[in-house]
């Protein structure tokens, strides 16, 4: 389940940004191509002997919203 509703996060942002190309400009492009990042950028923590960097990054559109949904949607019609 964690990895469908990943991908479904992942292809809902990929094709709202690829109907926000063919759009035209108003309500609905703004609508499909507008996204909000949540999380922390990533930083490097350079000790001595180790060097490693932290981050994460989700941006959320509103198709991937609506993509997330539809797994959940699924999952509970065939599953439970």
């Amino acid at each position: 389940m964690t990895v469908a509703l990943i991908l479904g996060a992942i292809l809902g942002g990929l094709v709202g940004e690829i109907m926000g190309t063919f759009l035209p400009d108003g309500a609905v492009k703004i609508l499909c191509t507008e996204s909000f990042d949540i999380g922390f950028e990533p930083f490097a923590v350079k000790l001595y002997a180790i060097n490693f960097t932290l981050g994460l990054l989700l941006k959320i559109n509103f198709v991937s919203v609506i993509c997330v949904l539809l797994v959940i949607a699924y999952y509970k019609w065939w599953y439970i």
